[in-house]
C-alpha cells in the first residue's frame, strides 16, 4: 500500500485533544503511524489552510435490507436523480432520498464519511442486507437486528430468564452477522399485528403479558450480560405524536441505575435514536411545539445515555421504519402510497413517502426541533449528527445540517424564509440561540463521540498512531472568517481529499477507488444453553418459513472482509 503524509493541515481530533493545531498526518500500511514512520517515498499532501478530520461515522440509516428495496421498487420518481461517474471504475448509479447501494457508498466517501451502520435488520432478511452491504462500496458497514418485538425475547423477558435472553441474542448476533441490540417500537410493532399500539412504556403488548418498559429493561440487561460494543440502540414508542416527550421521557428513565459492563470504552447503555422525533409537546398538530429543553436537560445529567439528531432537512423523502403502525398513522396524515409487511416472529415495516415543507408550521417545528437538540447539548461526545436516512431526509444533506449548526446567520436566514416564521418561532426555541458548532465540536459529533458510543475508537473517529487509516482533508480553513454560509456547505459536500484504511478514495470531491470495505459484526459468545437451543429448534419446526439450519446460514456467504469483533460471555 502506498505511503502518505498530509502535511500543513489544521487538524481536528478529540482522541487526542487537537484542536486545530497545524500538524502531519501520516499513513502507511493502512494505519495512521508517526511522522517519523513513513519513508522519504510517502506521497506528500499539501493541506496548508485545510481542515483535517478522521472519517465520519454515521450511527444511524436505513441503507440496505428489504424496506430500503421496497423503497426504490416503489419509488421510481425518486430516481430522477444520476450520478456518471468521470473516471475509474466508478458505476453509474442514481436515487435521492432511496439511492442506489452504489451511489450510497460514493456519495458518503465524497462527504468524508467512512463508516456506516445499517439501523434496523430485519434477521430473517440478513442475506438480503449482506447482499446489499457488500455492493455498497467503499465505507465499511454493520448492520442492528432488531430484537424489540422478537417473540423469544418477549417470552423469556415475561419469565425474567436474563440468561436465556442474552443467550438467544448472542446466537440471532452470530446467525446474523449482526452488530448490536436494535429496538424499534417495542411491543408496539407486535401489538400492529393484532389492530393495535404501544404508545406508552405501560402499554400490555397482546397475548405476551409484557410491556414495553419490562422489554426495555430487560434488554439493557441482557446487552450488559453480553458486554457486547454498544449500548442497546432504542427506537422509542409514540414516535412522531404530538405530546410523545413524556413517553420518551419515561424511556430515558430506564436506563436510570445501569452501568456499561464492557471492555470496549464505552460508558453508556442506552442510545436514543432520531431524538428529533421524540421531542414533541401539545396535545394535537394545532399546537405542536418543541420539548427539545426537557428532553436535553435529561440527557445532559444523564451520563449513561447517548442520542442521535434526527434532524428534517425540508426535502421531499421516503419514509421507512420497523415502526409498522406509525407508517400507518402517517399514510392516513398525508394519503400517500403505503407499504407494510409483516416477519414471522420478529418484526414488521412500513414505507411511506412524504414531503417536508418549509411551508407547513409543523415541517418547520421539525427542524428546529433536530437543530435545538444539537445546540443543546453540553457533551458532543454523546449527541450526533443525523438525519435518520432517510425518515428525516437524505444522508446527503447532512452538510446542509452542519451549515444551520455552524452558523446562526444561516439559521436566522432559514427561519426568515418559513412562511409560518412567528408561528413557528413562538413553539421553538431556536429564533433565541445564538450557539455555533466548532469544527472541534463538528469532529466529536460525527467522529469520535459514534466511534465511542459504538465500541470502535481503538479502530476508527480519530488520528491517534495505531488507529486505521481514515483520514479526510476539506477545503475549509479554521482561519478564515466565513464570509458566506453556504462555503461551510460546499467544503463539506466534496472533501478535497478522503483516504479509506490508507487507500485515497475521493480526491478533490470526486470518487477515483472503490476502496476495500469491510462488514463490522459482533462474534458474541455466551457459555452453552440447552435450553434456549431446545426453544430454537421447536419455533422454527412450528412456526418459522424456513428450516433452523438454512436460518443460520443467511449472513454467511455474503459478508465481505469481514471484520470480527469478538464478545466472551462465558466467564
Amino acid at each position: 500500500m502506498a505511503e502518505y503524509i498530509i502535511k500543513n493541515g489544521h487538524v481536528f481530533d478529540p482522541v487526542q485533544g487537537i484542536k486545530g493545531d497545524k500538524a502531519d498526518v501520516a499513513i502507511k500500511d493502512g494505519k495512521i503511524v508517526k511522522d517519523n514512520e513513513v519513508s522519504s517515498k510517502a506521497k506528500a499532501i499539501d493541506a496548508k489552510g485545510k481542515t483535517v478530520m478522521a472519517g465520519a461515522i454515521e450511527i444511524h440509516a436505513h441503507i440496505a435490507g428489504p424496506k430500503v428495496n421496497v423503497g426504490r421498487i416503489y419509488r421510481p420518481e425518486d430516481k430522477l436523480f444520476t450520478y456518471t461517474p468521470k473516471k475509474g471504475n466508478i458505476r453509474m448509479a442514481g436515487g435521492f432520498s432511496i439511492p442506489t447501494t452504489f451511489k450510497t457508498g460514493y456519495e458518503y466517501a465524497k462527504m468524508g464519511y467512512t463508516t456506516a451502520m445499517e439501523a434496523a435488520m430485519p434477521p430473517l432478511f440478513s442475506r438480503h442486507v449482506h447482499e446489499e452491504i457488500r455492493d455498497t462500496p467503499i465505507i465499511d458497514e454493520g448492520a442492528f437486528p432488531v430484537f424489540g418485538n422478537n417473540w423469544f425475547v418477549m417470552e423469556y423477558l415475561k419469565n425474567n430468564e436474563i440468561e436465556n435472553t442474552a443467550a438467544y441474542c448472542a446466537w440471532l448476533l452470530r446467525a446474523t452477522k449482526g452488530y448490536a441490540i436494535k429496538l424499534v417500537n417495542p411491543g408496539g410493532t407486535e401489538a400492529w399485528a393484532w389492530g393495535l399500539n404501544c404508545l406508552s412504556v405501560n402499554d400490555p403488548v397482546p397475548y405476551f403479558d409484557i410491556t414495553p418498559a419490562e422489554i426495555i429493561k430487560g434488554l439493557i440487561e441482557a446487552n450488559e450480560y453480553l458486554g457486547l460494543p454498544h449500548s442497546i440502540h432504542i427506537h422509542p414508542n409514540n414516535l412522531g405524536n404530538p405530546g410523545n416527550f413524556t413517553t420518551t421521557l419515561d424511556t430515558l428513565k430506564l436506563a436510570g441505575g445501569y452501568k456499561a459492563k464492557n471492555k470496549f470504552g464505552r460508558d453508556q447503555v442506552m442510545h436514543l435514536t432520531h431524538t428529533q422525533f421524540h421531542s414533541y409537546g401539545g396535545e394535537n398538530w394545532g399546537n405542536f411545539e418543541s420539548k427539545s429543553k426537557e428532553i436535553m436537560d435529561y440527557v445532559n445529567k444523564s451520563k449513561n445515555i447517548t442520542i442521535d439528531t434526527g434532524n428534517v432537512t425540508l426535502d421531499e423523502t421516503t419514509t421507512m421504519t420497523a415502526d409498522g403502525p406509525f407508517e400507518h398513522h402517517l399514510t392516513e396524515l398525508n394519503h400517500l402510497k403505503w407499504a407494510n409487511v409483516d416477519v414471522e416472529l420478529e418484526t414488521a415495516a412500513g414505507v411511506v413517502p412524504y414531503i417536508y415543507s418549509p411551508d407547513i408550521k409543523v415541517c418547520a417545528i421539525q427542524w428546529a426541533i433536530g437543530l435545538e437538540l444539537a445546540l443543546m447539548a453540553k457533551d458532543p461526545m454523546r449527541c450526533f449528527i443525523t438525519t435518520d436516512h432517510p425518515n428525516a431526509g437524505p444522508f446527503t444533506r447532512y452538510p446542509r445540517v452542519i451549515k444551520w449548526l455552524m452558523s446562526a446567520k444561516a439559521r436566522e436566514a432559514q427561519i426568515k424564509a418559513f412562511k409560518n416564521s412567528d408561528k413557528v418561532i413562538a413553539a421553538t426555541h431556536i429564533a433565541g440561540m445564538d450557539r455555533e458548532i466548532s469544527l472541534y465540536e463538528l469532529a466529536q459529533m460525527t467522529r469520535a463521540g459514534p466511534a465511542k458510543s459504538l465500541g470502535l475508537s481503538g479502530m476508527c473517529g480519530g488520528l491517534k498512531p495505531g488507529m486505521d487509516a481514515d483520514v479526510v482533508v476539506y477545503d475549509f480553513s479554521p482561519d478564515k472568517p466565513v464570509a458566506n454560509p453556504d462555503q461551510i456547505e460546499a467544503a463539506f459536500s466534496r472533501a478535497a481529499h478522503v483516504f479509506k484504511s490508507g487507500v485515497e478514495v475521493v480526491t478533490n470531491g470526486e470518487v477515483v477507488n472503490n476502496g476495500n470495505k469491510r462488514t463490522i459484526w459482533v462474534n458474541a459468545k455466551v457459555k452453552e444453553n440447552p435450553q434456549v437451543m431446545r426453544d430454537i429448534q421447536e419455533k422454527f419446526l412450528k412456526y418459522y418459513s424456513v428450516s433452523q439450519a438454512n436460518y443460520e446460514s443467511l449472513g454467511h456467504h455474503f459478508v465481505p472482509n469481514p471484520y470480527a469483533i469478538e464478545v466472551d460471555a462465558t466467564q
